[in-house]
């Protein structure tokens, strides 16, 4: 049994043996979410095929290009049973072109493009522009501690409108916000797994913790 750690504090919450975190592996950066969860003591499927969505405790949605995630989702018949499963309470947490794929509304999606939802949020995809437009800060994140977590952003979006249901977590200076949460879903405009910043990995796992008790 491994104990999660935010920041340099010990969480209460331990990793239950067996816990298992499927990658969505369709297309992204989602070998290295699943070195950031098995180093953190999860077991971790590369999911693709709808059957694998049955023996995964939550899910994580990697960075990519998320229109080409939304036709692969479709082709290999992914998508429909991954938006009942997000319906039905399935825990995931989607980074950067992830997050793009849990809002409800994407203002500026390739024609015909469509998400997961479940995140009440609008979100504008390459808000920041091109990859040369790239940048990194620090992010003062309560909900994970007192010590900032340092962001890098990869023709990362933006979240433009925040519902009701929905409670942002990080904003950059000028307002705009960069990572939201609702119920068991968890969402980021920016790369923690690329930067050995753990934190959101350990609070996502905790999510998992307490839904399956």
């Amino acid at each position: 049994m491994t104990i999660l750690s935010v920041g340099t504090r010990p969480a209460e919450t331990p990793v239950p043996a067996g816990l298992r975190v499927g990658v969505l592996a369709l297309q992204g950066d989602f070998r290295e979410h699943a070195q950031v969860l098995r180093e953190l003591g999860a077991i971790v499927d590369l999911v693709r095929r709808p059957e694998e969505l049955d023996r995964i405790d939550g899910l994580v949605i990697p960075g990519g290009e998320s229109s080409v995630m939304d036709k692969l989702a479709r082709t290999f018949g992914l998508a429909e049973p991954l938006q009942a499963a997000i319906r039905g309470g399935l825990p995931v947490y989607g980074t950067c072109a992830g997050l793009i794929m849990l809002a409800d509304t994407i203002l500026d999606g390739m024609n015909g493009q469509q998400s997961f939802g479940g995140l009440d949020i609008a979100v504008r995809r390459n808000a920041f522009g091109s990859q040369t437009a790239s940048f990194e800060t620090d992010l003062d994140i309560p909900a994970l501690g007192e010590q900032p977590v340092h962001a890098v952003f990869i023709r990362a979006p933006v979240v433009e409108t925040v519902g009701p249901r929905a409670t942002a977590l990080a904003t950059l200076a000028d307002g705009r916000c960069v990572a939201v949460q609702q119920g068991n879903l968890l969402g980021t405009s920016f790369h923690p797994e690329i930067t050995g910043e753990y934190r959101f990995h350990q609070y996502f796992l905790q999510k998992l913790v307490a839904a399956a008790r």
